[in-house]
C-alpha cells in the first residue's frame, strides 16, 4: 500500500508518501506544494496543479486529509476549507479511497497523546521513518497523517478479516 498523507493550507500544503508492507512503514518522498499572495483561484490552481503532479510521480494507492482546524478567523477558515478541498479532489479524482483525519487523532495515533506537540510529531516521525529528510513543518505533518492513515486501514482489514472467516 502506498499513502499519500495531506496536510491542507492554502499558502504550502504539506505532503507525504510512505509505502507500507507487511506493517512496516518505509519513507517514500514528501515536500510542501506553496503559492504566493494574490488572487484566490490561481493559488487553488496552483495547488492544484502541483498535488497532482505528485500524484502522478508517485502513484499512491490511498490517500488521507487531515480535518480542517477551525479558529476564530472567519475568512480564514473559508479560505484554508477551499484549500482542503483541493487537497480532496486531487486524489479523488485519481480515484483514491480517501481517509479524513482530526489532527487530534493523528496525534494520539502517531505520539499517544492527543495534544502532542509539533516537536513530538516530529519526533515520532522520525523514528519510525529513520534516515528521513523532512522538506518542512507541513510536510512532517502530512507523513504523520499518512503513518495515522495506515495504522487505521490495517485495522479495518484485520477487522474485515475476522468478520470474512467468523462469517464463513
Amino acid at each position: 500500500m502506498r499513502v499519500l498523507g495531506i496536510d491542507p493550507g492554502l499558502r504550502n500544503m504539506g505532503w507525504g508518501i510512505i509505502d507500507v508492507s507487511a506493517g512496516r512503514m518505509k519513507h517514500v518522498a514528501n515536500g510542501t506544494c506553496h503559492s504566493g499572495a494574490g488572487d484566490l483561484a490561481p493559488r487553488l490552481l496552483s495547488l492544484f496543479e502541483q498535488l497532482s503532479a505528485v500524484v502522478a510521480r508517485y502513484a499512491p494507492t490511498t490517500a488521507a486529509v487531515e480535518h480542517t482546524f477551525v479558529n476564530k478567523d472567519g475568512a480564514g477558515t473559508l479560505k484554508l476549507g477551499q484549500a482542503r478541498a483541493v487537497a480532496l479532489l486531487v486524489p479523488a479524482q485519481a480515484g483514491l479511497e480517501i481517509g479524513e483525519y482530526a489532527p487530534n487523532k493523528v496525534k494520539k495515533a502517531i505520539v499517544g497523546v492527543g495534544h502532542a506537540d509539533k516537536k513530538q510529531v516530529e519526533h515520532m516521525v522520525r523514528l519510525q521513518l529513520p534516515g528521513v529528510v523532512l522538506d518542512s513543518a507541513d510536510a512532517t505533518d502530512a507523513l504523520a497523517i499518512a503513518m495515522c492513515h495506515s495504522h487505521y486501514a490495517a485495522s479495518k482489514g484485520r477487522l474485515e478479516d475476522a468478520l470474512r472467516k467468523a462469517g464463513a
